[in-house]
């Protein structure tokens, strides 16, 4: 059983640039298969979200690209809780699995529609280090449907920029 939590399991701690680089390629992604029509790109996608979801950036092409290459050019790393970070692969997931099965069942426009919302939400967090996953499980905390034991630092999204101006001064 604990060769299977280190095989899947998503990491406590996360790298905040690794998963800002992660959402550019995801961005990248997206934007390609709505410039060129490529929608079936979206499944290519869905297959990233669910590989993070279940192990973090262990097995995902574009998460060991972006944590083991990309980042550590970045510079020191900025280490975020893992749990909200999951929690928005996994609605990353709903997106692109939808949008696979929209294709799927011939109704290409709400593929379209989806991976434009996830290009927003996805640019949102790679250029501007706004995690609307993050801030969405926030709440959930505050309204009891997340056990706040999960993660404290996500009660308050603002935390982390108190403590990165704290620093800074």
């Amino acid at each position: 059983m604990a060769d299977m939590r280190r095989a899947f399991g998503f990491p406590k701690v996360v790298n905040e640039k690794a998963a800002r680089v992660v959402a550019a390629f995801v961005v990248l992604v997206a934007v390609l298969a709505l410039a060129t029509g490529w929608l079936w790109l979206a499944a290519v996608l869905a297959v990233g979200f669910a590989l993070r979801v279940a192990a973090g950036p262990r097995y995902d092409p574009f998460g060991q690209l972006a944590t083991k290459v990309i980042a550590p050019r970045l510079g020191d790393p900025v280490l975020v809780a893992g749990a909200p970070k999951r929690f928005a692969q996994g609605v990353g997931l709903l997106f692109t699995a939808g949008a696979t099965l929209a294709l799927a069942l011939g109704a290409p426009a709400v593929t379209v529609g989806l991976l434009a919302v996830l290009v927003v939400f996805a640019v949102l967090e790679s250029a501007f280090g706004f995690c609307a996953g993050c801030w969405v499980f926030g709440h959930l905390m505050r309204w009891g449907l997340v056990p706040e034991a999960i993660c404290v630092e996500c009660q308050d999204i603002t935390l982390r920029t108190r403590q990165r101006q704290a620093a800074t001064a």
